[in-house]
């Protein structure tokens, strides 16, 4: 082989892998792209399930506990930021107040005293903090979901 065919081949070589590697990027961009997608379609979904969620709270067709947990959890999924502001702090302290009651099957292996006896505790965490929760979950609806995705 002479040097002419040498460089063709080492030109034919470089060119195949600028090809593939141009095929490797754009398949990158693509993954990128997707994922920024899902991203958003995630956080749209937080988005609207936080409005249900807080509605639902405000209108009575949701359980105080039940309702500050679920918002809490989901607030810290859909912006972090705005779970830790003084207007939602609520939810923080219902879910820690709330942390240690067990859920689904462990609900069910509890006595009925013990059912009760958290029950009571579900009541009296209502009571107290009924009228903050009612106002954090106004101002999500009014402030603090409004100008978010």
């Amino acid at each position: 082989m002479g040097p002419d065919s040498l460089l063709i081949l080492a030109v034919l070589v470089v060119g195949a892998l600028t090809v593939y590697a141009a095929y490797l990027w754009r398949q990158v961009w693509a993954r990128q792209r997707q994922q920024a997608e899902v991203g958003l379609a995630l956080r749209q979904r937080l988005h609207d399930d936080l409005r249900v969620l807080a509605s639902s709270l405000l209108d009575g067709q949701l359980p105080l506990i039940e309702g500050a947990i679920r918002i809490k959890v989901l607030l810290d999924n859909y912006d972090s930021a705005l779970s830790l502001t003084p207007h939602t702090q609520v939810f923080q302290q219902l879910y820690q107040a709330t942390a240690h009651v067990p859920t689904h099957a462990g609900w069910k292996a509890l006595s009925r005293d013990e059912r009760r006896q958290h029950e009571a505790r579900f009541a009296e965490l209502s009571e107290a903090y009924q009228q903050q929760a009612h106002d954090a979950a106004r101002w999500l609806l009014d402030e603090g979901l409004a100008a978010r995705p």
